[in-house]
């Protein structure tokens, strides 16, 4: 526990971390919502947030879990707080009745709402120039508990000086900027300086930074989710979890199948801290934008779904393709996401394209499978990563959940179409990107 804390809180061990436990079990499942940003950017206002928040009911969203409401960058005055108690200023002409009005509108519908800020130094900024909250964590976290916030989004852009940390943390990751790159041996290209072996980034002034955030969450009269957005720096997977319930792997996603592909593999290797109380964040969902093909949103989906990362729609909710929300609405993946009993995800248990364990941004690990008690099933995904229709073969024999029968009861996770009793193995043609899900039952 950190300090005389108003709320109750422990850190105990899950899979071999330290892990954040909050009351009422916030933040102990991957969270459901939506975001602006990926929808709007900056062009957000409180009629936007109130359409997202009135359709997440309305097209039967907030009955699968969907709870979250998130406003994102752009919700506040620019350079300037309020000189009497140096808080965040609403801006006024998006958010007329304030932050705090939304909120209320948004608790009516039976629904949670966040927000956004970013840890960047005192009279600095966002990332898109809004003021920031580093040396103003708790003036903040009051403010964003006296509105009645229940999501705290707190991100990472360019840091002052007096604030970057000694060494550079590495993503493995193939984003616009050279010097976030890494490889799958753990080391940097020479244009950086990576820490030495055995490094403790817990004494990095980024895990200062994000700590001190927690810590004043923590001391406020209500619980509200943490979710880091340090873009994986800092090697933020080995204390994100004692840190917040969040926290992001890597740069931000684009609706783009490249994109998609690479954040997938890469976080393919971070399942070992995916468990209750902790997820690493390969960012929000991109399904419905874009020109990614109808095959590219299902495999974006199942895939995040399987890995037990957040759910948080970044689309418009008004203009939706029906297409697109049963993507987000399938039964199959969103029980397998929460369910209450096993944490952890479903995994690769052969990569298929390329050998076991190959680091390849173009070509994630294609066969995946994991228990889940709410369906009483196995589910098993298999991913057509090429540009080209193939076909793709689950052999229950290779899957470690199955291997111990040859005939199963199986049901399409798309169509809910029962396909009988599958001996051996089931074969499917894919679209180029397509993903299919396998709802895996009793033995026949």
């Amino acid at each position: 526990m950190v300090g005389a804390l108003l709320l109750p809180v422990t850190i105990f061990v899950v899979s071999g971390a330290n892990a954040l436990v909050r009351e009422h079990g916030v933040g102990k499942l991957p969270a459901l919502g939506w975001n602006s940003w990926n929808a709007f950017e900056c062009d957000i206002d409180a009629t936007k947030i109130m359409t997202a928040a009135n359709h997440i009911v309305n097209l039967g969203l907030k009955d699968l879990g969907y709870e979250y409401v998130n406003i994102d960058d752009c919700w506040s005055v620019k350079y300037a707080r309020n000189a009497s108690n140096d808080r965040i200023i609403p801006d006024p002409s998006k958010f007329p009745n304030g932050i705090n009005g939304v909120a209320k509108q948004v608790h009516d519908l039976g629904l949670k709402i966040g927000i956004y800020s970013s840890g960047k130094g005192a009279g600095e900024t966002t990332c898109a120039g809004y003021p920031a909250s580093l040396g103003y964590e708790t003036v903040d976290a009051e403010a964003f508990a006296e509105w009645g916030i229940d999501y705290l989004k707190y991100d990472d852009c360019g840091v002052p000086t007096e604030w970057k940390d000694e060494y550079t943390g590495c993503v493995p990751d193939s984003d616009e900027d050279p010097t976030s790159w890494n490889f799958p041996n753990g080391t940097c290209p020479d244009l950086i300086d990576p820490a030495p072996e055995g490094y403790d980034w817990t004494t990095s002034k980024t895990h200062q930074r994000y700590t001190n955030m927690r810590d004043a969450l923590l001391n406020v009269n209500r619980t509200i989710l943490y979710s880091l957005c340090d873009m994986g720096h800092a090697n933020v997977n080995t204390w994100g979890n004692s840190t917040g319930n969040s926290w992001r792997i890597t740069n931000d996603i684009r609706p783009e199948w490249v994109r998609i592909a690479e954040i997938a593999n890469e976080n393919t290797f971070l399942l070992d801290y995916v468990d209750f109380w902790g997820h690493p964040d390969p960012d929000m969902l991109e399904v419905g934008n874009g020109n990614l093909t109808l095959a590219e949103n299902r495999a974006h989906f199942a895939l995040w779904a399987a890995m037990k990362s957040p759910l948080l729609i970044g689309t418009p909710l008004d203009s939706i393709n029906y297409k697109h929300l049963a993507i987000l609405k399938n039964e199959y993946l969103l029980a397998f996401h929460q369910d209450p009993v096993i944490g952890g995800p479903a995994r690769p248990y052969k990569w298929g394209f390329n050998p076991d364990w190959t680091f390849d941004p173009a070509h994630p690990a294609e066969y995946w499978s994991g228990v889940s008690t709410t369906l009483e099933a196995t589910l098993v995904l298999m991913l057509n990563s090429e540009n080209v229709s193939s076909h793709r073969t689950a052999v229950w024999s290779e899957i470690p959940e199955l291997k111990s029968h040859d005939s199963y009861e199986v049901t399409d996770g798309w169509t809910g179409q029962d396909l009988g009793c599958i001996h051996g193995k089931y074969s499917k043609l894919l679209h180029s990107h397509d993903i299919a899900v396998l709802v895996v039952k009793e033995k026949c």
